[in-house]
């Protein structure tokens, strides 16, 4: 057991080493990364969509990467909003790493970029632990699943600098209690700001491209108490800024790791598709397997040309 203790914190360390190397990178030439994290079929392509359109009307540069274990559906959408969209193809690992990222961006990314959004894999466990050298991490939650989903995916939420909601244009339908979750939300990650949308009805429109410009131009940025308490904010010991926004405690993932998977993303350039869910059963396993036996799965990059450019 304490094998499998050290080998998962030898991991997150790694990863976490890479995210503030990327973090610094990314901050020199301009770059601020906001990470989505949500479960499948939240809505956050849609809502994602909607703010990369309103970005290019503004004349913001912006850019997206979109991961998925497979199928390029999401990258498709995004496209349609006229801005650099990078997808990445996980082949079964259930989130992002650091070290991933940044091999997908060498290259591609274009260089005025002053936001990078990452519409990260459908999962609430897994990405919580995995710090991308993220600016701001917002947590999304559709109205249709439940008050109660903070309580039950506490590090995702509890590490959040903030929290949406999504599909409001249906919550008297589906009966959704905005003062219960709200409370829900406070009990895990005091003092987040939570936000409504609807990216059918247009509530909230614009208010993630704010948040994220403002924290990309040194707004300060909500602290969760989950960080403050994590020993990646300040080691008192040699007196080191760490990153911040991060924790790892909690998550265990069955002393598997993750790397020698290269995934080589696709680039698009306007197409349609509809918004599916995914499941993830055994991904980690799937992921081990792959390691054990030495594949590095790469994928060729295509760039579609679209009518509608």
């Amino acid at each position: 057991m304490c094998r499998v203790v050290d080998l998962q914190q030898a991991v997150l360390a790694k990863n976490d080493a890479c995210a503030h190397t990327l973090r610094e990178d990314l901050a020199a030439r301009g770059t601020a990364v906001v990470n989505l994290l949500s479960s499948p079929g939240s809505g956050k392509t849609a809502l994602l969509e909607r703010e990369l359109t309103l970005a290019r009307s503004r004349g913001i540069p912006v850019a997206a990467l979109t991961a998925d274990l497979a199928t390029e559906n999401d990258a498709v959408r995004l496209a349609r909003s006229g801005v650099p969209v990078k997808q990445v193809l996980t082949d079964g690992l259930c989130h992002l790493e650091a070290e991933m990222l940044g091999g997908h961006l060498h290259g591609w990314l274009p260089a005025d970029t002053r936001l990078l959004f990452i519409e990260n894999v459908g999962n609430l466990v897994c990405p919580a632990s995995y710090d991308l050298g993220e600016t701001l991490r917002i947590v999304l939650a559709s109205v249709t699943e439940g008050e109660d989903k903070p309580l039950k995916y506490p590090t995702a939420f509890g590490l959040a600098h903030l929290v949406v909601v999504t599909k409001m244009d249906i919550a008297e339908a589906v009966s959704f209690d905005e003062k219960e979750f709200r409370a829900n939300v406070e009990r895990i990650n005091p003092g987040v700001e939570v936000v409504l949308t609807s990216a059918r009805g247009g509530e909230g429109d614009g208010l993630l491209l704010d948040r994220a410009l403002a924290a990309r131009d040194g707004a300060p940025v909500h602290i969760p108490v989950m960080t403050r308490k994590s020993h990646h904010v300040h080691d008192a010991e040699d007196g080191q800024p760490h990153d911040e926004g991060h924790t790892h405690e909690g998550h265990t993932h069955e002393g598997h790791t993750h790397e020698g998977h290269t995934h080589e993303g696709h680039t698009h350039e306007g197409h349609t598709h509809d918004d599916e869910g995914h499941t993830h059963h055994g991904e980690h396993a799937h992921a081990a397997r792959a390691q054990d036996r030495g594949h590095a799965h790469t994928t060729d990059s295509d760039t579609v040309a679209s009518s509608r450019s």
